[in-house]
């Protein structure tokens, strides 16, 4: 059974730093692409950052230079590490996977990831 776990959430101000990570089992998880998405109150789930099997980063313009995204294949989690947050940050964070398969290109739909996580909430006040 695949269970994805987030954790490290929680309420910050406006420019600070947090980092959530994501525990997977159940799965070959080096053969997975990885990704967070998160949804806030009255928005669609939207891609935040993804990172493939081979390591390449995929990010959000609206996150781009202040998340990184990484990953810990020994570990089996995932990481990700929110700079400079802003009150529009504010959002349930799911970390989701997706097995690729050679030649398969990174996808950043949601619709596409096979597993999901329960959410963990982070909340940015001005």
């Amino acid at each position: 059974q695949v269970q994805l776990v987030e954790s490290g959430g929680g309420p910050v101000q406006a420019g600070d730093s947090l980092s959530v990570s994501c525990a997977a089992s159940g799965l070959t998880f080096s053969v997975y692409g990885l990704a967070w998405f998160r949804q806030a109150p009255g928005k669609e789930r939207a891609f935040v950052a993804g990172i493939s099997r081979g390591g390449a980063l995929y990010y959000a313009d609206s996150v781009k230079g202040r998340f990184t995204i990484s990953r810990d294949n020994a570990k089996n989690t995932l990481y990700l590490e929110m700079n400079s947050l802003k009150p529009e940050d504010t959002a349930v964070y799911y970390c989701a996977a997706k097995r690729y398969y050679s030649g398969e290109h990174f996808m950043t739909n949601r619709d596409a990831y096979e597993y999901w996580g329960q959410g963990t909430q982070v909340t940015v006040s001005s």
